[in-house]
């Protein structure tokens, strides 16, 4: 039988995925409270944790939410399933590939945050 917070978690996590009768939650309680593990099928993971994380952050907050509502500390742990491998010879070449375009904008990115910072020491107050 499946407890209100676990209800919770997977209400949401079937909305937000494409194979939903792949979702599975753990519950173990410990010394630091109540520890849903999440596991969902490997296509799935990038749209539960989202961009930069976004998504599982979400869900985190309406877990701490909840758990306020109930007086019980609630974490959530997302299972990485490592059965995924790639399709093809050009999945480890695409992987590459994103990896050099992040590297390469974000490297943008701190270059023109330099700049700014650089102009604000400039200002005289």
């Amino acid at each position: 039988m499946s407890t209100i917070d676990q209800q919770f978690v997977e209400y949401i996590v079937k909305t937000l995925v494409n194979n939903p009768d792949k979702v599975k939650i753990d519950r173990t309680i410990d010394e630091k409270g109540v520890l849903l593990s999440l596991e969902v099928d490997p296509e799935d993971v990038g749209r539960i944790i989202g961009r930069r994380g976004a998504t599982a952050q979400s869900i985190r907050t309406l877990l701490r939410a909840l758990g306020t509502k109930n007086d019980a500390r609630y974490n959530l742990k997302i299972v990485n399933n490592d059965d995924y491998a790639p399709k093809g010879d050009d999945a480890s070449s695409d992987d590459a590939n994103e990896a050099e375009a992040e590297e390469s904008e974000s490297s943008e990115l701190a270059k023109k945050t330099r700049a700014e910072l650089a102009d604000l020491d400039d200002l005289d107050i």
